[in-house]
């Protein structure tokens, strides 16, 4: 079996939160005609940032929409608990267990300035839901793009060769250059996590002399686009669970259901997170004529982190990490 098309694992416990997650693309983009799924967003936007930002904004306020109907509708059985996170938090479940699934990966980390964010959004949502499981910060990561997932060790490691160092390097280094922003941050949230969203605008692009280029219409989706490209180019097949339109940060997951096992604890949940999401507009989202956005410049400090491993929950370990600026 070669290593672009490593055998599959079986699914490691039913009932796993994210194998019954459905990443739906809600931007109104189809994607299977193109070889590059991120081409088809940038196609049907004519690569026009503003318009490739409306579509993340259409992507996550629907989709937060469907799961607030979803959680909120009387036929809901209950939120999505992760049995495996579970076991690996509380270790009397069944001792000795380990995740199965490895990873390849290609992370942002976050900087200071969103790590700070974060962590006060996680701080308000425990006051609403007190035994949700936090995302510890060193963990916190942005999934630029997902080699593969949920495999054996032995896989990984004929992938990340059949990468070879010099991707690997161009791959981590690229945000050096190529420099995509992101703001407008929210908390999106479905029925096994929370995360904090951002949308994508209009970044830059360096000349070869380090200055930036000024007509360049490059974005995060582009970063996405390009790192795909390269991947691809040494023959690896990329296996992402989702390539929808959205940029976040995984926040918290469920463990009980005690926080939200009543339709008045679930709709209090709901109005809290709204609430939260009224804050962060009204304090960091751009209002015309007032300079207090907060942006993250991907790669700012730190460039992409190549991550193997058990990082399902923000584990694992780095290959290679990038130059930051």
């Amino acid at each position: 079996m070669s290593a672009e098309n490593p055998p599959k694992m079986p699914p490691p416990l039913p009932g796993s939160a994210d194998a019954t997650n459905e990443f739906e693309d809600l931007s109104g983009v189809d994607t299977r005609r193109h070889a590059n799924p991120y081409d088809a967003l940038i196609e049907a936007c004519q690569n026009d940032p503003t318009l490739i930002g409306a579509r993340y904004a259409t992507h996550r306020t629907t989709r937060n929409s469907q799961q607030k109907a979803k959680l909120l509708s009387p036929e809901f059985s209950g939120l999505a608990i992760d049995l495996i996170l579970q076991r690996m938090e509380n270790p009397i479940i069944e001792p000795g267990y380990s995740d199965p699934r490895h990873c390849l990966v290609f992370w942002a980390r976050p900087t200071p300035q969103i790590l700070a964010l974060a962590g006060e959004v996680q701080e308000k949502l425990l006051r609403i839901a007190p035994k949700i499981w936090l995302m510890p910060a060193q963990r916190m990561h942005l999934t630029a793009l997902e080699i593969t997932h949920s495999l054996a060790d032995p896989e990984i490691h004929r992938i990340i060769a059949a990468l070879g160092p010099e991707a690997i390097a161009k791959m981590t280094d690229y945000t050096c250059a190529h420099r995509a922003r992101l703001y407008k941050p929210m908390v999106s949230y479905d029925s096994s996590a929370l995360a904090l969203s951002f949308l994508p605008t209009i970044g830059s692009v360096l000349s070869e002399d380090g200055t930036p280029n000024t007509t360049s219409n490059f974005t995060y989706h582009h970063l996405r686009r390009d790192l795909f490209n390269i991947a691809s180019a040494t023959g690896v097949g990329v296996d992402s669970r989702y390539v929808v339109p959205s940029s976040h940060i995984t926040l918290a997951r469920f463990l009980v259901q005690e926080d939200h096992d009543t339709p008045e604890k679930m709709k209090a949940f709901i109005e809290g997170i709204e609430a939260i999401n009224a804050w962060l507009e009204a304090k960091f989202w751009p209002v015309d004529g007032e300079d207090r956005a907060l942006e993250w410049v991907v790669g700012e400090k730190k460039g992409l982190d190549c991550r193997e491993g058990q990082l399902w929950y923000g584990g694992g370990n780095t290959v290679r990490l990038g130059k930051g600026f």
